[in-house]
């Protein structure tokens, strides 16, 4: 029987994702095993932390062939903040670093404040998300919604691929991509309250 896997490569905030995933009823297996990767229903990749070092671990666990394959295998597959920037090409995060390459795109700093009045790196806290197609992703949800974020770089990707933007010091980012089943969320959905929850089902819808 397949089952909805959350990866754990020891990068990611793996409690509060798995109590979410349980208060929407999403039944769910935390693992680290390629085998489960390759069989799962959905797949959900958290992260937090830097870039190389997560690829490092996706890597010493066998976990990025598993990965890739069950992306080409058409398995739905969520990123979640690290987790989203790893689908990237590449990443200028402490030198340049290759991703797994599932969405076009580049992993680059956010702007620092050019003054007292921008916001501080890392940008930490409730951003309004922007969107203006009706992806799925977002439906049902009002246009005026905030989100948590927790990150210090952006996944800069191509407009087709970007479903919702948020800004900081006067820079539009991407906070959800995707790209056909692959959708990448920058900001933590299970620490956003309802609306997280909210764009938790719609994944899963």
């Amino acid at each position: 029987k397949k089952v909805i896997v959350v990866v754990d490569y020891g990068r990611g905030n793996l409690y509060s994702l798995s109590r979410a995933l349980s208060y929407i009823r999403i039944p769910h297996v935390i693992s680290d095993k390629a085998s489960d990767i390759i069989g799962a229903s959905s797949i959900i990749l958290p992260g937090v932390g830097a870039f190389g070092d997560a690829m490092d671990a996706l890597t010493d666990r066998g976990l990025v062939g598993p990965i890739k394959g069950a992306i080409t295998d058409g398995i739905p597959f969520l990123g979640i903040c690290l987790g989203m920037q790893i689908l990237a090409e590449t990443s200028e995060e402490f030198g340049f670093r290759r991703g797994l390459g599932i969405i076009p795109g580049s992993v680059r700093a956010l702007p620092a404040p050019s003054n007292d009045v921008g916001t501080r790196l890392p940008n930490i806290g409730w951003r309004r998300l922007i969107w203006d197609n009706e992806d799925s992703m977002v439906h049902g949800l009002k246009k005026d919604i905030m989100v948590y974020f927790v990150h210090s770089y952006g996944f800069f990707s191509s407009e087709e691929a970007v479903v919702a933007t948020s800004k900081i010091n006067g820079c539009n980012f991407p906070a959800i991509v995707r790209r056909r089943h692959v959708v990448g969320c920058q900001f933590h959905p299970e620490k956003s309250g309802a609306v997280g929850l909210k764009i938790l089902e719609n994944f899963f819808k």
